[in-house]
């Protein structure tokens, strides 16, 4: 391949010094980022150090840092008397990586073990019977519809207008303009994820958090800054991060999982307004925020800098992979345009069914939150009653936070299989790779599923902490 031209490169590279930090990282992050795209595809010869720090107006060793960070990776090789190129073989090892890094909670759905208690996954076991009531009157609409394709990148009308209205009855006015429909919240993460973080920005999250967003962070190429959520989120700690002005921000405000923690209304209001502040946009995942099972849910958080994002899984089931992204209008314009690229839209009759649907949702709803109330409250008699777990009663959402009162949550999860139940360990919801002893249990199952998959835990706990870790207990005891 002919070597790429310094303007041009220059022009690819864009305001890469506008942000915060070194020089050459900042360089090197931009490169990294043109790489990944394809803007500058494998084999492209890069200009020399020298001419592109002149045309950058940066001292040579910036240049020269860059491109051995970018070596370093992989993502370029030097060769004698031909320069430095783009290589390919990242390519390969990035792809490989990202199939290898499938989290604990993934691997359950792609690979169930054979008899197990699922306790990894938390949704509706079976959709609700609206689903099955409306459906005729939703496929009876294809022999009346006039002239449509179907490619609908931002949702259909009339469920963007649904899910806005739903937005105003929480108390948040909303229009449709401000609603872009996905495949699920995790589609929408991912399509966020994508537009607004470049390899190398830093993203801000809690620990423990929901898998999938840092798992997509990373996927991306991003630093992540992780702030204490164990006991509820330190709120300080997350301002004063905030205030360094990350790319991107992510929490559960409502009903955290996993812990089931709700951000008074104060902070939630203080979260907002700082993020505004320092213009970092702030997903707030409302995945659970319906599901208050102690109380009134909060109203949904707003704001200029607020990107709020939900679905339909927890509150109806996850066959129906409907979620949306409510922002602001100029970047659900951009969101729609990325998403166009990707799939041209979602299943025009999965939509239909979710606007039919939403009008009813409240009546839904109760029935969800008064049976997860009940669940809930067996677990926690369960676990009191045979198993030495430390956790707090969670208000909302369907997941509690266990802690082991010693061991290692991993270990015990692979033993824990042995005796027929599948539990999600604590390292595998923490960037930090904490949480080391903790475990999140949902109550998605019925009562006495519930019972006997506590009943197997215990059995699993007993020969467990039966030998050599009770001895060590014991020797510090003495």
């Amino acid at each position: 391949m002919e070597p790429i031209s310094l303007d041009r490169v220059v022009g690819l590279l864009g305001r890469w010094s506008a942000q915060r930090g070194a020089l050459h990282e900042l360089l090197a992050g931009r490169l990294r980022q043109l790489i990944e795209d394809g803007s500058l595809p494998p084999d492209t010869v890069l200009p020399p150090d020298r001419a592109l720090a002149d045309a950058l107006a940066v001292g040579r060793n910036t240049v020269v840092a860059a491109y051995r960070t970018l070596r370093e990776e992989g993502r370029l090789e030097r060769r004698q008397g031909s320069g430095t190129r783009v290589t390919s073989a990242w390519l390969t090892a990035a792809r490989n990586a990202a199939v290898e890094s499938v989290g604990p909670m993934y691997l359950h759905l792609l690979e169930p073990a054979d008899g197990a208690i699922q306790l990894t996954c938390a949704s509706p076991l079976v959709p609700p019977p609206e689903l099955a009531e409306l459906l005729p009157a939703v496929t009876g609409r294809l022999a009346a519809i006039g002239p449509d394709m179907g490619y609908h990148p931002a949702g259909v009308p009339e469920l963007r207008q649904a899910i806005a209205d739903r937005y105003a009855q929480r108390g948040v006015p909303t229009r449709a303009e401000q609603i872009l429909v996905t495949n699920g919240a995790q589609q929408a993460l991912s399509l966020l994820i994508r537009l607004l973080v470049a390899p190398g920005d830093e993203v801000l999250l809690a620990a423990p958090t929901y898998p999938g967003a840092f798992e997509l962070s990373q996927e991306a190429g991003a630093r992540i800054r992780a702030v204490r959520a164990d006991d509820g989120l330190d709120l300080a700690e997350y301002l004063r991060a905030v205030a360094d002005r990350p790319a991107l921000a992510y929490v559960i405000s409502a009903f955290h999982n996993p812990t089931g923690e709700l951000l008074p209304s104060l902070q939630r209001r203080r979260l907002a307004e700082t993020c505004e502040r320092h213009g970092v946009p702030l997903i707030d995942d409302e995945v659970l925020a319906e599901l208050d099972l102690d109380g009134a849910a909060p109203k949904p958080l707003d704001g200029t800098a607020v990107i709020n994002v939900g679905s339909l899984s927890k509150l109806v089931w996850g066959g129906l992979r409907v979620g949306w992204v409510r922002a602001p209008e100029p970047l659900i314009t951009r969101l729609a345009r990325l998403r166009a690229v990707h799939d041209l839209g979602g299943p025009v009759l999965d939509q239909w069914l979710a606007a039919a649907l939403l009008p009813r949702l409240d009546e839904l709803r109760e029935r969800r939150i008064t049976e997860l109330r009940a669940r809930r409250d067996r677990l926690c008699a369960e676990l009191d009653a045979n198993l030495p777990w430390a956790f707090r009663t969670p208000a909302g959402g369907q997941t509690l936070w266990a802690t082991l009162p010693y061991g290692d949550a991993s270990a015990f999860a692979q033993h824990a299989l042995r005796f027929g139940v599948a539990v999600l360990p604590g390292q595998s919801l923490d960037p930090q790779r904490r949480s080391e002893r903790c475990l999140r249990i949902p109550f998605h199952h019925p009562p006495d599923d519930l019972a006997e998959a506590v009943r197997r835990m215990a059995e699993a706990w007993r020969s467990y902490d039966g030998t050599a870790a009770v001895a060590a207990v014991n020797a510090l005891v003495v």
